[in-house]
């Protein structure tokens, strides 16, 4: 036996070891103007990267790696050539304050990276093509026609491209330089031609058929046609028209440069930006352009998080129901492009781990242009799980469609019976606690609060203006960042609040009417709904201790009402607003769900008049009896059951109550869950404002 138990366990741990196996994902990480003018190890480089596969010749590219195959920490790395274009001398060289490695693409063609990591599970090889090209341009904009190899005289026969042509052509990125000399601001000049034309020198000099190095050869001068004025574009497409294909953002400043794939039409010579890399070329610049600054800040950009790591590989590509469409950039922009009911417009790719992208500028925002605000992308629904629209959010649908319970709780916790370790809401159910939605019920609606109607909802105050240049708080808070709260600095932003709650400054200045957890302090909204779910926590099973077990509540499969009650306790746990998105409705939500829990059952909405200690039925009774009680006004209430010489037997009720009609049931039990005997009862309730007495009678 021992020796049966002994080579039982060596083929788990040799399994174990089988199957944790390390598996390199080498990212090409993007440098913004702001990294550079704090980076000081890049400084020397001068080079402005977007972090795609595809670069413009002659500029650096920057290369890290990661373990996506388990979680073990890469110990070590080391990085060679396979190969390199012919008559290239670049050499990989480390930058260890990074954690990087970087090589100058110094002519045009294909690189063939290696990389070779070691982890406590293992070693593993990976490798990644770097293609270096010129310049093309777009092509066909402004009735100036496509020549090769510009990205439109091939692209115009393919249906899917022209349509997004003809989005992009008049887009804000692909009309801005037009614009710009026309009627922008004095101000504008060649400084700011970088981030208004494709390809134009960012920092450092190369000639690789960029913006400029046209401008260069055909002998336009902006200092010819400065300031903006009338006339500025019409004389560029008259006299200098091979410079109107570059003369705007256009396709290869987020996809890269792009002569190398003209030649063939290979597209791994080619990338798509789903990061914030492209877009951090201009957008990341503070003060003036922080958004990237800002993304950084949110939950979405901090760090090298991956949401999308966690989730399995097997539940990746199911498109509306698939768990990585909001944990993944990328899914996310397949789900996007998916009309009700029909195809997908591009035939999404089988996505695993080493795919995942981040939550980034490209998963919201449609750089191609479209005809809705800031270019959000359209989304093929736009209910809540239990069939509520929430189409009136305006540009808060692009937050709603991820933040939201992914599961019907009408249909759900009915057929859930049994449990495991992700029962529930299973997602972020802001949007649903916003809206008053998808609450477990026990017999009566629940009324919600106005927060709903605010113009954009989510957007209306999470993305308020951040706070002004040289705060502490500045992009950590608002905008693009998304959060409200700084906790270095324990600062609220409420500007978003302030409109309709002058003078608040703070969440703690939004003091709840009632002290509704019962703690003998009437507080802050954020501060009562925390205390409600401890007292909900501790309600749920194992009743009494400061902590839920859902194993305790799957194996009471029987008990719906104990089901809902934890429903509710996820749904105001998971929005993590602690009330804030509709203080009123958490309450009720957790006080309700509390007494279900315990077994008090709320009968109806309506307010009696009067206090009134109903008595128990039946009576006599055994083994289980009801006590109802009324109450005008919101109080805390104490309920417990007495035998014959006064001793206390159970405490029944002890919490605070909303006005209403209650009844709890007694089930003939001491604290202990051991029955009593037969005999004679008192049950005594003690509230605020009133003390009251009734006899029962139990006959086994």
């Amino acid at each position: 036996m021992k020796k049966f138990i002994t080579s039982l366990m060596v083929l788990v741990l040799t399994a174990t070891v089988m199957f944790a196996a390390p598996k390199p994902k080498i990212m090409v990480q993007n440098v913004s103007p702001y990294m550079l003018a704090n980076t000081p190890v890049l400084v020397p480089d001068s080079c402005i990267t977007t972090g795609l596969s595809s670069v413009a010749n002659g500029t650096y590219v920057y290369l890290s790696v990661m373990n996506v195959g388990d979680t073990a920490a890469v110990q070590t790395s080391t990085w060679t050539f396979n190969s390199k274009p012919s008559g290239s001398v670049a050499t990989l060289t480390s930058i260890p304050s990074l954690g990087w490695y970087k090589f100058l693409a110094d002519v045009k063609g294909v690189y063939q990276v290696k990389v070779s990591i070691t982890t406590s599970t293992g070693t593993k090889d990976s490798t990644l093509q770097v293609t270096s090209s010129d310049y093309v341009g777009v092509g066909g904009f402004d009735g100036v026609p496509a020549v090769y190899p510009n990205c439109m005289s091939c692209h115009s026969s393919m249906p899917e491209f022209t349509a997004i042509f003809d989005r992009w052509k008049v887009s804000k990125h692909g009309t801005t330089f037009k614009t710009n000399i026309v009627s922008g601001s004095s101000g504008f000049g060649t400084s700011c031609f970088k981030c208004h034309t494709t390809g134009y020198d960012n920092k450092k000099y190369v000639l690789n058929g960029g913006f400029d190095d046209k401008a260069r050869t055909l002998g336009w001068v902006w200092s010819n046609y400065s300031p903006p004025k009338p006339g500025n574009w019409d004389t560029i497409k008259n006299r200098f028209s091979s410079l109107v294909p570059l003369a705007g953002i256009g396709c290869e400043m987020c996809h890269g440069a792009g002569s190398e794939h003209t030649m063939g039409g290979d597209t791994t010579k080619i990338a798509i930006d789903y990061d914030a890399g492209a877009c951090s070329s201009c957008h990341d610049n503070p003060w003036r352009y922080p958004q990237v600054a800002q993304w950084k800040n949110s939950a979405h950009g901090i760090g090298d998080i991956f949401e999308g790591r966690t989730v399995a590989d097997s539940l990746r590509n199911n498109i509306a129901s698939d768990c990585n469409r909001c944990h993944d950039g990328r899914n996310q922009i397949d789900y996007t492009k998916k009309t009700v009911g029909g195809p997908n417009v591009f035939t999404p790719p089988t996505l695993v781990k080493g795919d995942m992208t981040k939550i980034a500028c490209a998963t919201c925002h449609d750089p191609h242009g479209n005809t809705n605000d800031f270019s959000l992308r359209n989304h093929p629904s736009d209910t809540l799980a239990n069939g509520y629209s929430y189409a009136f959010t305006g540009n808060g649908k692009s937050c709603i469609t991820c933040h939201m319970s992914r599961r019907n709780n009408k249909t759900y916790i009915i057929v859930k019976g049994s449990f495991t370790s992700t029962w529930g809401t299973h997602g972020s159910p802001q949007g649903d606690v916003l809206m008053g939605q998808n609450f477990a019920t026990f017999g009566f609606p629940f009324i919600s609060g106005s927060h709903k109607n605010i113009g954009g909802a989510c957007v209306g105050c999470h993305m308020a203006a951040t706070t002004d240049t040289g705060t502490v708080t500045r992009d950590k808070v608002g905008g693009h960042s998304m959060n409200l709260h700084d906790a270095a600095s324990n600062f609220d932003l409420t500007s978003g609040c302030v409109g309709c709650h002058p003078g608040k400054t703070s969440f703690d200045d939004f003091v709840a009417p009632d002290d509704y957890d019962g703690n003998g302090l009437t507080e802050s909204w954020q501060k009562e709904v925390a205390g409600c779910l401890k007292n909900l926590r501790i309600a749920l099973p194992p009743v009494g201790l400061d902590s839920v077990n859902w194993q305790l509540i799957a194996r009471d499969s029987m008990n719906l009402n104990l089901r809902k009650a934890f429903w509710n306790y996820q749904m105001i746990t998971n929005d993590k607003s602690l009330g804030m998105h509709n203080p009123a409705l958490a309450v009720q939500v957790l006080l309700t769900s509390k007494l279900y829990a315990v077994g008090v059952q709320q009968n109806g909405t309506e307010i009696p008049a009067k206090f009134e200690l109903m008595q128990n039925y039946p009576n006599p009774f055994n083994p289980t009896t009801k006590i109802s009680f009324n109450l005008p006004k919101a109080e805390q209430v104490t309920l417990k059951i007495y035998d014959i010489t006064g001793k206390e037997i159970v405490t029944l009720v002890n919490q605070k109550y909303a006005a209403g009609k209650y009844t709890t049931d007694w089930m003939g039990t001491d604290a202990n869950g051991k029955a009593v005997s037969s005999g004679v009862y008192f049950y005594k309730i003690i509230t605020g404002s009133n003390i009251q007495t009734k006899r029962m009678v139990l006959i086994k």
